[in-house]
């Protein structure tokens, strides 16, 4: 869940538009992708 906080302390230091520079955008879409992966293993876990 540390990918939660990372993604939090992007928002904050971007706010309050939110617009990310390029090197955000690449670093914001490799954190939603860690955090995909995480909730499809929770998933799998968790509802077996």
């Amino acid at each position: 869940m540390f990918i939660l906080t990372d993604l939090r302390v992007m928002l904050r230091e971007t706010a309050p538009a939110h617009e990310f520079d390029p090197e955000q955008k690449t670093s914001a879409s490799e954190l939603l992708d860690q955090l995909e992966k995480q909730v499809v293993i929770l998933r799998e876990e968790l509802l077996r």
